[in-house]
């Protein structure tokens, strides 16, 4: 029976960076073998924004994106539980350990202008609020059964309403947060977007990708899903499976 993707330890990362003073508030940095300067990815795990769910198990993501070429930056950050976690401190650390890639170029062969922002579940929402927020150049952003829609994750009770926690209420007692805050309320957003989504996913209801690509469509985004049949959530994120090779198309297509 193969182990799976969560209790399967990762690779080291090459270097773990700190980019601001709060134990959360650090990264993983890996390098491919050679010279550079290479292509960057910025990896957001998920966990829904909860504490109890940190970087290491989207370690063998960035590692497989590292062996086919990619630096990879993944973030932690401050979650739901950790002191100052929430809206809006858990964005906040996401951008800031974005804008950090600035200070690392410095030490490190970090191609600069070519740049993606991947996210997994939760991360999928910070990784497309990332892209809103354009402080950073992005050539695109790739969602893995991202959580694109706060109002309609909050309809359906996503996570025991992890979505009001996140936020700080429902979205009638929080209605700009949601608007600051839900990506599909954010549209356009001005990069290209690659949707993945498992049809199996039991954790993410893939209709939130199935909305946020269909929004961001008619807003003139050039936006774009694939549905991976027979895929679950965890998948999207596991160099071992099926879904991987697409997974990993995506990310160095918008890469040339």
């Amino acid at each position: 029976m193969t182990t799976p993707i969560l209790d399967l330890a990762p690779p080291p990362a090459d270097a773990r960076i700190k980019y601001g003073n709060a134990p959360q508030q650090f990264g993983d940095l890996r390098l491919p073998k050679g010279a550079g300067p290479h292509p960057v990815a910025i990896v957001i795990h998920g966990g829904y924004w909860r504490s109890a769910y940190g970087l290491e198990h989207i370690g063998h993501l960035c590692a497989a994106l590292a062996r086919a070429g990619v630096a990879t930056w993944s973030l932690e950050y401050r979650r739901i539980g950790d002191p100052g976690g929430g809206w809006p401190a858990t964005a906040n650390d996401v951008l800031r350990g974005a804008e950090y890639l600035r200070t690392l170029a410095r030490s490190y062969p970090l191609d600069l202008t070519r740049v993606v922002a991947i996210g997994h579940s939760a991360g999928g929402q910070l990784a497309l609020w990332l892209a809103a927020q354009h402080k950073i150049p992005l050539r695109g952003v790739v969602s893995l059964a991202g959580v694109a829609d706060l109002r309609r994750a909050w309809e359906l009770g996503l996570s025991r309403g992890v979505v009001a926690e996140l936020l700080g209420g429902t979205p009638q007692e929080q209605p700009e947060r949601y608007h600051q805050a839900s990506p599909i309320e954010l549209l356009p957003l001005g990069v290209p977007e690659r949707l993945l989504h498992g049809t199996r996913d039991d954790v993410v209801p893939i209709e939130l990708s199935r909305r946020f690509q269909a929004a961001a469509a008619a807003a003139g985004d050039d936006a774009r899903l694939t549905e991976l049949p027979d895929a679950g959530h965890f998948d999207l994120i596991d160099p071992r499976t099926n879904a991987w090779a697409q997974v990993q198309d995506s990310v160095l297509g918008q890469l040339k």
